[in-house]
């Protein structure tokens, strides 16, 4: 006699608010990072699915609430008004196939001639800019405690950050190595798909050694 499969549950589920995600552990020990914007554009009234026309103009929609309904479904509320559940085997799959339905996702969109919405929040001179801090030996490597730059469109999170900082400078390379500083935006501790957004403070400190 087989022994029944036990169902897929999550174990851990937490919302990082600024970077918009949603991430589920899940029984069989599978980790997602849901973007707040992949889980609403894939929510409809009668369950989690494509549309005939895309749901568009949500990039910048955020998760507001989070409710587990009895043993086998979430609700989520986001901040356009929009309430949804999801089953826990619909959120899995949406995490095993996040690269495929985001690439048709894109595509549909293209070919509707929709828009995602409103991208990132930039300056008055349409630069995103940030303030860095640096401190103890990477303000010696750097030359200076702190500075206000504008930084290029491929950098949008953490990680995206410190590859570019590494690159500024021969001098900068091995500093900046992911697993050589603890970083915390606008005060607060980050993690590498921490978004990094116009007017954000950044502070970069060296790991204990």
């Amino acid at each position: 006699m087989t022994e029944p499969v036990a169902p897929i549950a999550p174990t851990e589920i937490n919302l990082h608010k600024k970077s918009r995600l949603l991430e589920i552990v899940f029984s069989d020990g599978l980790r997602f990072n849901y973007p707040c914007e992949y889980l609403r554009v894939f929510a409809t009234e009668s369950g989690v699915q494509p549309l005939d026309k895309p749901v568009y103009d949500k990039q910048r929609v955020d998760i507001s609430n989070i409710e587990p309904q009895g043993t086998s479904l979430l609700k989520l509320d986001f901040d356009d008004g929009y309430s949804g559940s999801y089953s826990w085997n619909t959120l899995h799959k949406l995490g095993e196939n996040y690269d495929q339905n985001w690439k048709e996702y894109l595509q549909r969109i293209k070919d509707n001639n929709l828009q995602r919405g409103e991208g990132r929040a930039t300056g008055a001179d349409s630069k995103v800019t940030i303030k860095l801090l640096y401190f103890i030996q990477l303000a010696k490597v750097t030359g200076k405690n702190e500075e206000d730059i504008a930084i290029p469109e491929s950098v949008t999170n953490v990680e995206t950050l410190l590859a570019w900082l590494r690159k500024r400078s021969a001098d900068w390379k091995d500093v900046f190595a992911d697993d050589k500083v603890q970083v915390t935006v606008n005060k607060h501790f980050a993690e590498p798909y921490t978004l990094v957004e116009h007017g954000d403070e950044v502070a970069i400190v060296p790991r204990p050694e």
